[in-house]
């Protein structure tokens, strides 16, 4: 096979068997591949030309810094990033992911039987990664469930940290909040309108609210066309903030906007969505509490009575807040080069031989060994030009989904989240099957203390839960993306 080894580095062999190419956009290119050391399954993601833009260039610093420092069961993981042929040269850089078959998107939208077994364990997984991710200091800022990666055996995986912080006390808001844009249907109302001088980890419990309600019920719960109406779903849900809360709002605008709105009184959750488990319910109304302050942490949501005999709060993992000095970039005006050096210092974690020899000084501008990413690229440019195919059969899990992009065949897409881009049909593979929540379920109740079967939730009585397939993703991003069709590039 033409394209069997990847690269060769310090004398070691570096072995990826590619599959195919499934994804490419304006980005890049994404090819699925198989770990021949390890028979792992991974997607590698050529990212072209990132020094065009220092802004995106330094988002994709930030990502990939935060997705080395964040290692958790519930957050994407990177396995490797290539080694660049020349240190002050390189355009392009090539990351290795762990393959997931689809994201939350498309498991909400394609399975109308979800279990409230499937929505409590959903959830959990979500809050034991967010208490993890808050206890190192970060938000990650844009939580929805296209960025929510899953597979066919209900585990889930937090990825896109392009527009995630580290909060750091002194971190002046106008700093901390720069370029943010995440997606409106998800948004704290703090966000909305710039609320608070003072920003918590409570805008990620809501935008976690808003994905379990909707899990819940299959679809948005504020699925606003502008920030004004916005509000005006949150508010016709939740009623009108008191006025204590309204005081506190330091725009102006919003402030006069909330003071000059009529009335409304909150609308009961039991009465909206009558058919929900009631303990499900109460915690959405933490969750999705108007005032930040008012919301749990992602800790004292895990010790809700929705998550008993599930969640042990205490095993949960925390981890240490991140260095102020790894985002010392954030404060300042990098240039081209200053980026460019920064994620090859990046780079360099993943070659640790290569890291020492930085440390200690050593000149590193051109390399005496063969880069993997100079031959891959020399891979890549041969499989393009065979349509994406290496003569062998496409591997049983076509999908990569990695932050930010994930690589996906088609299906008909939500209007109201898709991209303006076109896109297209590949093949479509055996659906892969969604797994019952139950075992995994009953390993962690298995722990917990017992009770009587009248201290229990009605859910938790279940003997089992109803399964049906996860269908595929359809983008490599949540915007940039075109598909691959048939033998042909778009």
């Amino acid at each position: 096979m033409p394209f069997k080894e990847f690269f060769t580095e310090y004398g070691e062999a570096n072995l990826y068997e590619i599959q195919e190419v499934v994804g490419k956009g304006s980005y890049g290119v994404v090819a699925a591949a198989v770990d021949t050391h390890t028979g792992e399954k991974v997607a590698i993601k050529k990212i072209n030309d990132i020094f065009e833009h220092v802004c995106e260039a330094t988002r994709i610093l930030r990502e990939i810094k935060l997705l080395r420092l964040l290692r958790h069961q519930d957050i994407v993981e990177i396995k490797h990033i290539m080694l660049p042929p020349c240190r002050r040269e390189f355009k392009d850089i090539y990351v290795v992911f762990e393959l997931m078959e689809t994201d939350l998107h498309h498991v909400i939208k394609t399975n109308d039987d979800l279990t409230p077994g499937h929505h409590q364990f959903f959830l959990y997984q979500l809050l034991r990664a967010l208490k993890y991710i808050h206890s190192a200091n970060v938000f990650h800022r844009d939580l929805k469930p296209k960025n929510i990666l899953a597979n066919a055996d209900c585990k889930l995986k937090i990825c896109d940290f392009g527009l995630a912080r580290a909060s750091f006390g002194d971190a002046p808001s106008a700093v901390f909040w720069t370029d943010y844009v995440a997606t409106r249907w998800y948004r704290a109302p703090e966000l909305c309108g710039s609320f608070f001088s003072k920003y918590t980890p409570a805008i990620d419990i809501w935008s976690i609210g808003c994905i379990f309600a909707e899990m819940v019920t299959g679809k948005p719960l504020f699925p606003g066309k502008n920030v004004v109406h916005q509000l005006e779903l949150i508010t016709d849900l939740l009623g009108t903030p008191s006025l204590e809360v309204i005081s506190r709002i330091r725009n102006d605008k919003a402030r006069r906007y909330l003071s000059s709105m009529r009335r409304k009184a909150p609308t009961p959750l039991s009465q909206r969505f009558p058919d929900v488990d009631p303990l499900a319910l109460r915690l959405l109304e933490r969750l999705i509490a108007f005032d930040p302050k008012d919301r749990p942490s992602a800790e004292e949501a895990l010790s809700d009575p929705y998550f008993y005999g599930l969640a042990d709060v205490e095993d949960e993992p925390s981890t240490q807040h991140i260095s102020k000095f790894e985002f010392e970039f954030e404060r300042r005006n990098l240039t081209k080069e200053d980026v460019r050096e920064l994620i090859y210092r990046e780079i360099l974690e993943y070659h640790p031989q290569m890291l020492q020899e930085y440390l200690r000084g050593v000149d590193q501008i051109h390399f005496m060994y063969p880069s993997g990413a100079d031959q891959f690229k020399q891979q890549f440019f041969r499989l393009e030009g065979q349509a994406g195919k290496v003569g062998r059969p496409p591997m049983r899990r076509r999908y990569a989904s990695l932050p930010r992009e994930r690589v996906c065949g088609l299906i008909d897409e939500d209007p109201d989240q898709s991209d303006s881009r076109s896109q297209a049909v590949v093949p479509v593979p055996p659906r892969p099957v969604l797994q019952s929540p139950k075992n995994l379920l009953d390993i962690k109740r298995s722990k917990a203390p017992k009770a009587s079967a009248k201290d229990r939730p009605d859910d938790h009585k279940k003997s089992c839960y109803s399964a049906r397939c996860l269908l595929r993703s359809d983008s490599i991003s949540a915007s940039k993306c075109i598909g691959v069709q048939g033998e042909n590039y778009l």
